[in-house]
């Protein structure tokens, strides 16, 4: 297991050659379920569990692969998360879900950079590779709320005491799930950052992210079925639609939310954001939406994945402008 813990921090290192800058490394890496997925332990320390065991396998057995651009797939056994803690915390933390459609975790461009950024700001991180659903839709939430119990544990020795969570495209469709669908006070985000985020299960949808995450409708549609049998199948699937369409799940105990897209997004229809916003409004929680004109969609941090063409770079700095404006409002409360 300490061969696997080595090489894994290693592996999660970006590749030097694709570098604009050099992230500072992660302060340590620790396996969500360092006996596998078929135990149900999480991480226990001093003989005291501080997070939960997996819940369910999300069968994967394959070996966990990395691209050139950093895209992991294929985790299950190896879900982990990458801390990050300043020196000098300025009391914030953020809990960071690379996307990904649920078929990868942008490891890099919307993990590790994103954490170089926060760091620069005493800003403390936890970037979490989730394990990847194949249609074991509970298995990336119970991931992202492991890494929320373990943080809250160790909130107070790091100088934290506010914890966020941060997403991208299916990450954001994850870190919204985190902010509606949280199971305690432990669990639940004091604030959500969402990138471009799949919000909607129904027409406007990511397809991939809703497959993926539920199955195609034609998974569940067996008319081979008893009426019986197909009625309840299909009136779950309609079920889990439903609650993945996480407009439907904001009650005024969603957490502070900002959002950021671009209006051109091709790939996530904008609508997604602007869904969530007017949920968010309806049920009083303070939130905030920044459109942007350029940058479609997965600008994330670096230019990492576009061949060092930033289709962001005309809004790059406004980017960090209104997140970095708006965590510090959070912050002190203003």
């Amino acid at each position: 297991m300490a061969a696997l813990l080595a090489a894994l921090v290693l592996a999660g290192a970006p590749a030097q050659a694709a570098k604009k800058r050099k992230p500072v490394p992660p302060t340590r890496m620790l396996l969500l379920y360092p006996e596998g997925q078929n135990v149900d332990k999480g991480i226990e320390e001093n003989g005291v569990a501080v997070t939960l065991g997996p819940g369910e396998s999300n069968g994967c057995t394959q070996a966990e692969t990395l691209n050139d651009w950093g895209d992991r797939a294929f985790i299950g056994d190896s879900a982990r998360i990458y801390l990050y803690i300043p020196k000098k915390c300025n009391g914030q933390m953020v809990v960071v879900c690379p996307g990904g459609g649920y078929w990868i975790v942008s490891s890099r461009n919307e993990g590790h950079y994103a954490a170089d950024y926060l760091m620069e700001k005493g800003i403390a991180v936890c970037v979490v590779y989730y394990r990847l659903p194949y249609g074991h839709w509970e298995v990336p939430l119970r991931d992202v709320q492991n890494a929320f119990r373990y943080c809250r544990a160790h909130a107070a020795e790091w100088g934290v005491k506010q914890i966020g969570v941060m997403g991208f495209s299916a990450g954001g469709h994850l870190a919204a799930s985190a902010s509606t669908l949280w199971t305690d006070e432990v669990t639940r985000p004091d604030f959500s950052v969402l990138y471009y985020p799949v919000i909607t299960f129904g027409p406007l949808t990511h397809q991939g992210t809703h497959d993926l995450l539920i199955g195609k409708r034609a998974d569940w549609d067996d008319k081979e079925l008893s009426v019986t049998e197909y009625t309840r199948r299909m009136e779950q699937y309609q079920s889990l639609e439903t609650r993945y369409s996480l407009e439907n799940q904001v009650t005024p105990r969603t957490p502070p939310t900002l959002l950021l897209a671009s209006t051109g997004d091709t790939t996530v229809p904008v609508e997604n954001s602007i869904l969530y916003y007017n949920a968010l409004r309806a049920n009083g929680v303070p939130a905030e939406m920044h459109l942007y004109a350029r940058g479609n969609h997965g600008w994330g941090f670096t230019t990492l994945r576009f061949g060092n063409v930033d289709y962001m770079a005309a809004d790059r700095e406004a980017v960090h402008a209104d997140l970095f404006h708006w965590l510090e409002e959070i912050h002190t409360g203003e």
